[in-house]
């Protein structure tokens, strides 16, 4: 497929009504630039804000100054408007996210720079949790590299299904159009098994400026797609409104024995006086008498709002719990599964207890790793560890009720972080897929091979029959003793 109808194909993915939709949207938009190091991250963001008149005078003086003797093109070294840590300047990498805000005609973003370098892919993860949409880099040099991959796949798990493919440094290959086709269609691959549905591709200079904010058809008349800044204007801002209302408790506020208030940020849908809400995990229903913020009682109060909710009822709530709308209820239970990545050295120690940390609310949980994802090949192994930066699947265990929206349904209530209870180092963020489903047996894998615990009269019955003849050299059947099989059904019973 050629560059040109490479772009017009994903641009015709928005809505014809998209671009008068984005001038009325008065939200920022908030991206990210992420991919590995060296690819020219800092330096991008640095000219988005010069060339939209983001920089304050006294801004690029100090940048001219601190640039020392610039480069073959009389510009200023633009990485230092987002590196400001001493050490970052030092080595020339990006270490910690840097948050910065510019506006075009249209409307306004705010962009995290995020860290290329592995070991810091726990401050990526942190940019990418908040952001609509990622603006991924590629070198047009070396190609899409394992780190590319890795920030990819995380940006897709933290809900991100906005992309921009910027192939950077296009001018250092003589504008190689066919590199930059080869690069965008191996991406596109990898966006598919991802689920990712919107990339944009756009071949770039950030030093130069070409295909940011200006175009770069004098160097590139092959490509007539469009420029970042033009592709982030149509791009759309993430909805909180997917779920119903949810209220995480952060404070039971009581200043005297007329009034009991709920404080805390709405983390999604709405609610106003009137509405009945329910109080998890212990179900209770109550009904809405007022909605009070700082200077003034309200008549609704939506996702964003800090508010304090007072009930028709003297009920039971403490920080951590969660008023929610009677429609529409987050998940309640004691087994969960979800998507996890590594952040620390030691990685995930399978069966270790760690305290698991969701907004207000903080619970010990058991955490068994069940598979890892290859970067090369996409494909999600078994394994029953996970390695620092080891993105994988697992089984959530609880000792006692857990609340969660699944993550793509609500980012507030169906994110987490895992606490060592040790060292008290975060050593992983993770992000709910949904409730465990009750079974009858414990299934997992050994090798290829399928490997069935159940009740021993079942394990009978599944080993006499013709089926399981066929497939004696996929699947093994084991006895549980009558002790395990009592245990099964009693953890099943509790979480249904």
């Amino acid at each position: 497929m050629s560059a040109s109808l490479t772009a017009t194909a994903t641009v015709s993915a928005h809505p014809a009504s998209e671009p008068a939709r984005a001038v009325r949207d008065t939200r920022p938009l908030r991206l990210i630039t992420c991919g590995s190091v060296d690819d020219g991250k800092s330096t991008l963001i640095g000219r988005l804000l010069w060339d939209t008149k983001a920089v304050k005078e006294d801004q690029a003086a100090t940048l001219h100054r601190d640039s020392g003797k610039q480069n073959d093109l009389g510009l200023p070294d633009f990485a230092l408007l987002l590196d400001g840590l001493q050490a970052e300047r030092e080595q020339g990498i990006t270490i910690d996210v840097a948050y910065r805000y510019f506006a075009t005609d249209k409307r306004s973003f705010i962009v995290a720079d995020t860290p290329g370098h592995e070991q810091y892919t726990r401050n990526m993860a942190t940019g990418a949790s908040t952001a609509d949409l990622a603006v991924l880099l590629v070198d047009a040099r070396s190609g899409i590299l394992e780190q590319t991959r890795r920030h990819a796949t995380i940006a897709a798990l933290m809900g991100i299904k906005q992309f921009v493919l910027a192939v950077n440094k296009i001018d250092l290959t003589g504008y190689d159009r066919a590199g930059f086709e080869r690069i965008a269609h191996e991406f596109r691959e990898i966006a598919l098994s991802l689920s990712i549905r919107q990339v944009t591709a756009i071949p770039m200079s950030a030093l130069k400026g070409e295909n940011v904010v200006y175009d770069g058809k004098a160097a590139m008349p092959w490509y007539d797609g469009p420029t970042l800044v033009e592709a982030l204007e149509l791009a759309t801002v993430r909805s909180a409104q997917t779920v119903g209302f949810r209220l995480p408790v952060q404070r039971v506020s009581r200043p005297g024995e007329s009034f009991r208030g709920y404080q805390g940020t709405v983390a999604g849908g709405s609610v106003k006086p009137g509405d009945s809400v329910a109080i998890l995990p212990s179900g209770i229903v109550a009904n809405v008498t007022q909605i009070v913020t700082f200077d003034l009682v309200r008549n609704a109060a939506v996702a964003g709002d800090a508010i304090t909710l007072v009930l028709d009822r003297q009920v039971d709530v403490a920080r951590g719990d969660i008023i929610a709308s009677i429609d529409g209820q987050p998940q309640v239970g004691l087994n969960f599964d979800a998507n996890l990545v590594a952040l620390q050295p030691e990685g995930i120690q399978p069966g270790k207890r760690y305290w698991l940390k969701s907004g207000a609310r903080r619970q010990r949980v058991s955490i068994e790793p069940v598979s890892q994802i290859d970067l090369e090949t996409g494909a999600w192994n078994p394994t029953d560890s996970l390695a620092m930066n080891g993105i994988g699947k697992v089984h959530l265990a609880f000792d006692e009720a857990a609340i969660f929206d699944p993550y793509d349904q609500n980012r507030s209530t169906g994110a987490f972080i895992l606490i060592d209870p040790d060292t008290n180092n975060t050593v992983a963020g993770g992000m709910v897929t949904g409730k465990r489903a009750p079974s009858i047996g414990g299934i997992h894998r050994e090798g290829n091979r399928v490997i069935l615990s159940l009740p021993a009269d079942l394990a009978d019955q599944i080993m006499a029959s013709e089926l399981f003849a066929n497939r004696r050299h996929e699947a093994e059947v084991k006895r549980m003793t009558a002790a395990e099989a009592a245990q099964l059904w009693s953890n099943a019973a509790s979480d249904i």
